[in-house]
Parts: structure tokens; sequence; C-alpha cells
């Protein structure tokens, strides 16, 4: 797989001290994992309660068929809306794609991800993608063209590794507290943008956010959005132009209601979940996977964004 023209080359990622990839990871582990549990989990999500605040892990994929990794890279964690990146994905690629940015825009919300207020007023079309009423739309059109849309999200997120499982066990601990989720739905629903009921539509949306991978898979299943749309094993997943777009919506909308001060700290496209994993793009060279469960105010992993900023500075890693 050839890297992009305009990638730094692989060689940026030596730190300052002359460690490799791998040792700047090692590094990053050191540094960043928590030692005392700051940041808070998700109150509507009970079966996030119970993950060890020191956990940390994080990999590397490059286009170039590397996987570095560190910490705890290879335990799964609930990858939550990181799963929206693929939902999109899966909905541009197919074909009446396009037709779905007339029920969905490309802009950041600028309010709380689960907002039913800014729907409102907006008449149904919720801001972007990767805010939840905007992923309850991109899962009604996958139902649409898939039947089982959160089956084809999880069969694109394992096949680069094999590996990833929908917890069912999350699934109904998830739906028992999903009022705002079906609240949303009825809303859209309501006012002319949902074409399935809106049950369903919620059940698929939590399924496929309860699925459970490890940084070295979701790394992997994300690399094709840094390959220009090629995955690691050779397959195409979406067309170069799909692949930028996607990119262009993580960039300005993948991190809540933050994601201004993300690409400020960062540069880099990225989606977070509220699992405590964070995907992000670093075109033509690879895509990272950092976790950690404890979050911010806006529902970021508080260690992993802290990494990622200090990786994207040792490495020159950015869009900028």
């Amino acid at each position: 797989m050839a890297v992009a023209a305009a990638a730094r080359p692989v060689s940026n990622a030596i730190g300052p001290s002359g460690l490799g990839l791998g040792g700047v990871l090692e590094d990053l582990v050191r540094q960043h994992r928590p030692a005392s549990m700051l940041g808070s989990v998700p109150q509507s999500i009970p079966h996030l309660a119970g993950a060890d605040f020191r956990s940390f892990g994080i990999a590397v994929a490059m286009v170039s068929g590397e996987v570095f990794s560190a910490g705890d890279a290879a335990v799964p964690f609930s990858i939550q809306s990181i799963s929206k990146v693929f939902s999109l994905a899966l909905a541009l690629g197919h074909e009446g794609g396009p037709e779905l940015w007339s029920r969905v825009h490309r802009e950041p919300s600028g309010t709380a991800f689960n907002s039913l207020v800014q729907l409102d007023a907006e008449g149904g079309i919720p801001r972007n993608p990767f805010i939840n009423a905007g992923a309850l739309v991109v899962t009604d059109h996958l139902i649409d063209a898939f039947g089982d849309a959160s089956e084809e999200v999880l069969r694109l997120l394992a096949s680069p590794s094999g590996r990833g499982a929908v917890n069912t066990e999350a699934v109904q601990s998830e739906l028992s507290r999903s009022e705002r989720n079906f609240a949303l739905a009825h809303f859209l629903a309501d006012l002319g943008n949902l074409r399935n009921p809106p049950a369903a539509v919620v059940r698929h949306y939590v399924r496929q956010c309860s699925i459970e991978m490890s940084c070295n898979d979701v790394a992997l299943a994300g690399l094709f959005l840094a390959n220009d749309g090629v995955g690691p094993t050779g397959q195409r997943v979406v067309s170069p132009s799909v692949a930028k777009r996607i990119g262009a919506v993580m960039l300005t909308c993948g991190m809540y209601d933050a994601a201004g001060e993300f690409a400020y700290r960062v540069g880099l496209p990225s989606k977070s979940g509220v699992g405590g994993g964070i995907l992000t793009i670093v075109p033509g060279v690879g895509s990272v996977c950092v976790w950690s469960p404890r979050l911010d105010a806006h529902g970021n992993s508080l260690a992993g964004a802290s990494a990622l900023a200090e990786l994207s500075d040792r490495t020159g890693w950015s869009i900028f």
C-alpha cells in the first residue's frame, strides 16, 4: 500500500530522546497512565462504571503494515461513539449514500451530543452524523440499505483483525437507560426524518455502540481512513473522496463540543467514545487508537487526549 505523497515520513516518529515509535508509545503509557480517579464515567451507561481507572492502552497501525502498541492495547473496551465513524463509512460507501446529506448536516453542534433542544429548533435535521441524533439518522439509513445495520457495522470493524463482538449484557443495560435516545428518535420520526420504527433504530444504534474491541483492533479497523479508503488487507472500503470527507467531519465534529480545542491541541481528525477510546487518523501515515476510561466534562478521555497531544508534538504528525 503506497503512502500518500503528502505524508510525513515514518522517520518523524522518532522522539527527541532517540526513541523509536514503540519506545515513544511506552513512554506515553508511563507518563499518562492515570494515578488517581480524575474525571468521570457516564452515569447513563451502567456497564461502563466498573472500568479500572488505571487502564491505558495505545496502538498505532501504519499504512506500511507495521503495528506498534503499548500498555493495555490488547484489552477490549466498549467503543461506543467510535462506531459512528464506521456506520458513516458504510452509509456513504453504499449506493444512495450521498442522499444522506439531505437528512443530516456536517456542522459542529456547539451543544451536548444528546441535545433535544437543538434538534427540535432546527426542524429535525441533526447538525452532524457524530452527535446522537445524527447517528440515529445514519442508522436508519443503514437499516434501509442492509437490514441488520448493527451487524454490518460489526462486520466492517472486525474484518481487518477478525476480532470484535457485541456485548449483549451491555446492550440490555444501555437500552434500559436510553430514554434520551428514544426521545431523539421519536423527535426525528415526528419531524419526518426517520423511516423505520424508532425503537428498532435505537436498538441497532445501541448494539453498534456496545461493540467491544481493543486499541490494536480499532487502529487496524480505522486504517482505511489514513490510506485513501483502502484497508490493511488491501480491500477498498470507501473511495479516496469519501475517506477525505469522513476525515474532515472527524476533525470538525468528532470530539463532541470540544472539537475545536482538540484540533488546536492535536491537529488530527479524531473520534471519541464515552467508553474512553479515541480513534485518530494521520493521513498517509497511519491510525491511532488510545483508551483510558475516565472522561472530561465533554465526554472525551482525559488521559487519552493528553497522550495524543504529546504524540502529535513528539512525532510532528499534524494536518497543519
